[in-house]
């Protein structure tokens, strides 16, 4: 991958697009409003980190591809081509991105079992996840979660038709949201999940003093909160109900929310 344009100078970072969601009322639009955003972004974004559920759902498979996306998709693509570093970080619902993406869009793809991993950016340390992971999980969770990576079973599921999985798979996401409205995430940021995010962003920065930012997404919601007197956690909200990301210029990060009619 080229080294970014002297011009780009921002890092930003986004999560929870969730796209292609069967309960999104228009998925076309909601798709456009993101690559809107990106194209906004693309000329002084030096670096983009997408931390997860960017797809409602996807699963690659050898010689096909699922439909949609290609607004988004060569959006990313022509980011990459003209040098933005992009990296995206595996989530709980586009848990299947294997190779087709990283190498047809020239971008690097992150599963991380442990979390999240260390970033330095311009001289500052940042700890980036999705944010499922954060702490001791249920136990049914981590069940759900081992089959679901799974090699044998991933390749025994490539195996039906995506006619029967991907109406299954998206059918099974918009159940998860216990019929609520597709304009009010479902709350997944109990006390119990800030509980064990919190204490394991204390054990994350007594691991590294210099760790500045912990940044993930997963839990819907926008919370810029400090871990300490050196370090900060940044929770990244979603695109559901709100066009939330961040961007770091070098020496500060910064929550922000996005509307069509502003720059950035």
């Amino acid at each position: 991958m080229s080294a970014p344009h002297a011009s780009r100078t921002l890092t930003y970072f986004l999560s929870d697009i969730h796209l292609g969601a069967g309960y999104m009322p228009d998925r076309i639009e909601h798709e456009k409003k993101v690559t809107a955003f990106l194209q906004a972004i693309a000329p002084r974004a030096a670096r983009l980190y997408l931390l997860g559920d960017i797809l409602d759902y996807w699963f690659e498979y050898r010689t096909v591809v699922p439909r949609g996306y290609v607004r988004f998709f060569g959006q990313l693509a022509a980011m990459a081509d003209a040098g933005t570093e992009i990296v995206w970080f595996i989530g709980n619902h586009d848990i299947w991105l294997f190779d087709y993406l990283r190498d047809e869009l020239g971008i690097r793809i992150v599963d991380s079992s442990t979390g999240g991993i260390p970033v330095t950016i311009d001289g500052i340390h940042f700890f980036l996840g999705h944010g499922d992971t954060f702490g001791r999980q249920p136990a049914a969770y981590r069940t759900l979660r081992s089959i679901f990576h799974n090699r044998m079973l991933q390749k025994l599921y490539s195996g039906i038709h995506p006619r029967w999985t991907i109406p299954f798979a998206h059918g099974w996401s918009s159940h998860s949201r216990k019929g609520k409205s597709a304009t009010v995430p479902a709350p997944v940021f109990t006390s119990k999940a800030r509980a064990a995010t919190e204490v394991f962003a204390r054990s994350l920065s007594a691991a590294d003093p210099e760790l500045r930012y912990i940044v993930i997404g997963h839990h819907h919601v926008a919370i810029d909160e400090p871990v300490n007197s050196r370090c900060r956690l940044i929770i990244l909200g979603n695109w559901i109900d709100r066009s939330s990301y961040a961007v770091f210029d070098g020496s500060s990060l910064e929550l922000k929310e996005w509307s069509r009619e502003q720059n950035n």
